[in-house]
């Protein structure tokens, strides 16, 4: 077992760019909203990229490998989480996700809890995260009349914030930001707003699911612990996946677990993973997979890696 790199699956969006191109020199033409970079999903599995699995599919090597490679509390039947890249030239619609039981019921599909990392922000740049000063009745009037902007909280954001994203909280990326996303591996999505595009709404679904309880918190915010050669800070564990970062400056010494897999995210700077018989370069905008019996791997160099993990 070794650290597995899949080929970044690109997606055309509307409200896509070209930003990625400040990291990587295999980009498409087109407008790329999204590169999915750890994804077995049926829109979208990912191909192995590196390594003597290079050229297979990631549902083929799970099949091979199964819980050696996910973790012995993992199902084999269907990955856990999704991993991406967003890059925001223009506004996201304003959009909310169902939980597990209304999706289950409604979509035949997962829920999703996201987590949103801010890998760059140009000036100014904002998120949209939960509503303000309304109630279900007070925001279905505001959709009713073109007016839900008004109820919308509007956060200004740089790089290294990071934002929880529970299921019931309505959200949007704005412009100018590259976000790294985890999340449950779902691509339902209910739009509730769009800015005029011809696209459809889901206001009945949206209505249905809102949590208009739910707030924002900059995860960011969280106590830094310094060690010697990195520090690191707790971002979250919830019921579906655990988010650190690290910030390492020289080293950074980590073990596998036999009961999951861990995804490794560079989100600045450039290093290596090394290990027993491999040795593989992690620069900003790689994720890696680190299978759940590869043992022990260092990280060297100067980076910055969230370190996500399903629960």
């Amino acid at each position: 077992m070794y650290p597995i790199r899949f080929e970044n699956l690109y997606y055309n969006k509307i409200w896509g760019g070209r930003d990625f191109e400040n990291f990587r020199d295999n980009m498409p033409e087109g407008e790329i909203g999204e590169s999915w970079d750890i994804a077995c999903h049926p829109n979208g599995i990912g191909i192995v990229a590196n390594g003597e699995l290079k050229g297979k599919r990631f549902d083929e090597i799970i099949s091979e490998f199964g819980h050696d490679l996910v973790g012995s509390k993992v199902s084999t039947e269907k990955f856990p989480l999704l991993v991406k890249l967003i890059n925001s030239k223009e506004k996201l619609s304003v959009q909310v996700h169902p939980g597990d039981e209304y999706a289950k019921r409604v979509e035949n599909e997962f829920g999703k809890t996201e987590a949103w990392y801010v890998v760059d922000a140009k000036p100014g740049a904002k998120l949209i995260v939960g509503t303000k000063n309304c109630n279900k009745a007070t925001f279905a009037k505001a959709i009713e009349e073109g007016k839900s902007e008004d109820y919308l909280n509007v956060i200004e954001v740089k790089k290294g914030d990071c934002f929880l994203i529970n299921s019931g909280l309505v959200h949007a990326i704005c412009e100018g930001l590259i976000i790294a996303e985890i999340q449950q591996n779902s691509d339902v999505t209910y739009r509730v707003y769009d800015y005029g595009r011809p696209r459809e709404i889901h206001v009945e679904k949206s209505l249905d699911v809102i949590n208009f309880d739910l707030a924002a918190e900059n995860l960011s915010n969280h106590e830094i612990v310094e060690f010697e050669g990195f520090s690191k800070i707790n971002f979250c564990e919830n019921e579906y996946f655990g988010m650190q970062k690290f910030n390492i400056k020289k080293e950074w010494t980590d073990c596998s677990n036999e009961e999951k897999f861990f995804i490794l995210t560079c989100v600045d700077g450039k290093g290596t993973i090394e290990g027993k018989e491999f040795s593989e370069e992690i620069k900003m905008g790689d994720s890696y997979l680190i299978p759940a019996k590869l043992g022990n791997y260092s990280v060297k160099g100067e980076l910055e890696v969230i370190k996500s993990y399903p629960m």
